[in-house]
């Protein structure tokens, strides 16, 4: 994942700082060059580390923090209010025409994954109830019309196209005419890439814009590619003006400080970040969150977003009912591991939650639990919906058809059970009355 390299270096800095207890001068300058080494190995921007380092030492050589009882925990909290502002301060929404459709305009370099972000951001805004139209505006790049139909068939949603013979300004113009025509909005513009930025790029995107003046204006930006996003995002915003940033491929880079260096030398905001190759990998881009996952403080809020976005409410009500009454079964369990499936890996889950170890969020996906996962789901489907719903009756020659009908041993099936076991148990302390007060507690501060 992205800034894990940055993440674990900061964060073995804190570690340091919180061994000693009290701090001096000399301490918090050494932890200060430290960080600026970090910053400046992850492909942050030298002027912008600069910038940050300096804020950074001026609150925390404070006399108030100096002197105080808990030292390092207020300079985490310095440099993660410094972060969050460094990458963009408050989170930045999408902003829509009065009078619809909305036209957002996707730009970028060949390669930088246009495209695969025109398809998310469809399909995260068809989540919210609206109904956007993709435009194949590229008809320089071999089967990009192509690709976009059959991402937009994946999605369920329309791609309006006119062939590679009419010229993207006409294909946009008549995309905004069929939109408030068939009531689409917004009208998303997956335009041309070029390897590299020419003025034959920029000069058709002008014209694009122009002629239909989008509302937003999104650079997708590969937060792969080092200092080189950063000088692409300068140079578009520089000709185009842009309105925001998507970065793409977060997943994919352990570095991907140059990502923090865009809000900065553009002074547009990142409003979406591509975390994964599923089309519904695609996350409103909050710095504040951001920074604490940086800073190995997790990201629930992002995890509840997620899993609210993802989980079914009449199903997590229906299930609340077991739990309260005891009846969590088999088909129960199998359900929520699917539920679970759609809010990504376990990796992906894991890295939101505080304190996370990353050397454990290695362990955890690798192929062999990946197998595991699909054993489970294997025995759960090989058993008849009475054993489902009473396991105590899977006696030993029942076993043996689960194993068989499941492509596992014996053994698995007797591990599977046994665990399941011990959740009930689990689950049956759970739903005791202090534990219900306290649910209901919850609630209503919520």
């Amino acid at each position: 994942m992205a800034f894990e390299s940055l993440g674990d270096k900061l964060q073995g800095v804190f570690k340091k700082l919180r061994g000693k207890g009290r701090l001096t001068e000399s301490d918090i300058k050494a932890a200060m060059r430290e960080i600026k080494l970090a910053l400046l190995e992850a492909d942050v921007n030298f002027k912008i580390v600069k910038e940050f380092v300096n804020n950074v030492s001026e609150k925390a050589l404070g006399t108030e923090i100096l002197e105080s009882l808990t030292p390092a925990q207020q300079i985490v909290k310095i440099v993660n209010d410094e972060l969050t502002e460094m990458i963009g301060g408050e989170t930045a929404r999408l902003e829509y025409a009065e009078k619809p459709p909305t036209v957002i305009m996707m730009c970028g370099l060949q390669g930088a994954g246009k495209t695969t972000a025109t398809a998310k951001l469809a399909l995260s805004l068809s989540k919210q109830g609206r109904r956007p139209l993709m435009v194949a505006c590229d008809i320089y790049r071999p089967a990009a019309i192509k690709q976009l139909q059959v991402l937009g068939k994946q999605i369920d949603r329309p791609v309006f196209e006119m062939g590679a013979d009419t010229s993207p300004v006409q294909i946009a113009k008549a995309a905004v005419e069929h939109a408030k025509k068939h009531g689409n909005d917004p009208v998303i513009l997956d335009t041309a890439g070029r390897l590299h930025i020419d003025d034959e790029l920029m000069n058709e995107l002008s014209d694009i814009r122009w002629a239909v003046s989008p509302k937003e204006i999104l650079l997708v930006v590969d937060a792969m590619t080092g200092q080189d996003a950063v000088n692409v995002a300068k140079e578009f915003n520089d000709r185009l003006d842009i309105t925001g940033v998507i970065l793409s491929k977060l997943d994919g880079d352990t570095r991907g400080g140059a990502a923090l260096s865009v809000k900065q030398v553009t002074g547009k905001p990142i409003k979406f970040a591509s975390v994964g190759e599923k089309l519904s990998d695609l996350e409103p881009f909050h710095p504040d969150r951001m920074a604490s996952r940086i800073l190995g403080m997790g990201d629930i809020l992002s995890l509840v977003d997620k899993a609210q976005a993802e989980f079914d409410e009449k199903q997590a009500a229906e299930l609340e009912q077991k739990l309260r009454k005891q009846q969590f079964d088999l088909e129960d369990f199998l359900e929520q591991l699917n539920q679970i499936k759609k809010l990504g890996s376990f990796s992906q889950i894991l890295s939101m939650m505080p304190g996370m170890d990353r050397k454990m969020l290695d362990m955890v996906d690798t192929e062999e639990n990946a197998k595991r996962m699909v054993h489970i789901e294997a025995i759960i489907q090989s058993m008849t919906p009475q054993e489902r719903r009473n396991p105590k009756i899977i006696a030993a020659n029942r076993k043996i058809r689960i194993a068989k009908g499941s492509g596992t041993r014996v053994q698995d099936v007797n591990q599977l059970l046994k665990q399941f076991t011990e959740m009930q148990k689990l689950m049956k302390q759970f739903s005791g009355g202090k534990q219900q007060k306290l649910l209901k507690r919850l609630r209503k501060n919520r």
